[in-house]
């Protein structure tokens, strides 16, 4: 039974858009360009399969970056808009808010590298033979790395907001703080609250959360909060949520 709502049944549950909307959302990348064209030529079919489709909006939910190998690829496949007659909205992960304080000095990195960003400096041409264990050290690479990142690639990172709405559906990378109005919500919490977030079954009420960052082996739909982070750089399956009027349904690169 599972496996046949996995695949593309309808589901009644709470949370909708309007009438003639399409809402793609695109779970963690994390330098999977090869599963980012396969999800994008599967989206693509989807959508041809409801011409009737008013408008379609692509959202990507963060963390482009870090732990695959592709990290400057998958960023330069999403610097203009991936698929024709889709808008697209990009928002921030805690990855990519860990490179930009690398590079603005406001951290030294050292966590940074270790949870992924060496493949990124990797992908971007920036060797290193051993993480930095002085302040010289971290200041040659922080300068390596700000000449190898395009400065579209920089602006990208820069222009990614932390949150966007669509009818019952307010879409993040990591969650909500429980207890707070989403206007109050801080960077932080968007970006980075797990634990706090993912044991109240109602996090938000009025809005389902759909989100990423906490990797699960397959989508999981927990009726006012949707997590489509499968963990696409060890096991192969990139996620999205298809939302149309009151159905939602996944699209998995693992799929059949």
């Amino acid at each position: 039974m599972f496996g046949r709502w996995f695949k593309g049944a309808s589901t009644a549950r709470p949370g909708s858009i309007s009438p003639g909307l399409a809402v793609y959302a695109v779970g963690d990348i994390h330098g999977r360009l090869d599963l980012l064209e396969d999800l994008l030529r599967r989206i693509e079919e989807d959508a041809g399969r409801h011409p009737d489709d008013a408008e379609r909006t692509l959202i990507f939910l963060g963390d482009y970056i870090d732990r695959g190998p592709a990290s400057r690829g998958v960023v330069d496949r999403l610097l203009d808009d991936p698929l024709a007659g889709f808008a697209t909205v990009r928002l921030m992960g805690n990855h990519e808010e860990a490179l930009l304080s690398f590079l603005d000095s406001f951290s030294d990195g050292l966590d940074w590298l270790t949870f992924g960003g060496l493949e990124t400096l990797l992908s971007y041409g920036v060797p290193l033979r051993t993480i930095p264990s002085s302040s010289q050290q971290v200041l040659e690479l922080r300068k390596a790395l700000a000449e190898a990142v395009p400065r579209n690639h920089l602006d990208f990172y820069r222009r990614c907001t932390l949150r966007h709405s669509v009818g019952d559906y307010v879409f993040v990378h990591a969650g909500v703080r429980p207890g707070i109005s989403l206007e109050k919500q801080t960077a932080t919490d968007l970006m980075w609250i797990r634990d706090d977030f993912l044991r109240v079954r109602n996090p938000l009420p009025g809005r389902v959360v759909v989100h990423g960052h906490t990797i699960v082996d397959l989508p999981q739909d927990r009726t006012h909060r949707i997590n489509v982070d499968t963990g696409a750089f060890v096991s192969g399956r990139l996620t999205c949520l298809a939302l149309r009027g009151e159905d939602r349904r996944f699209l998995s690169t693992l799929d059949n």
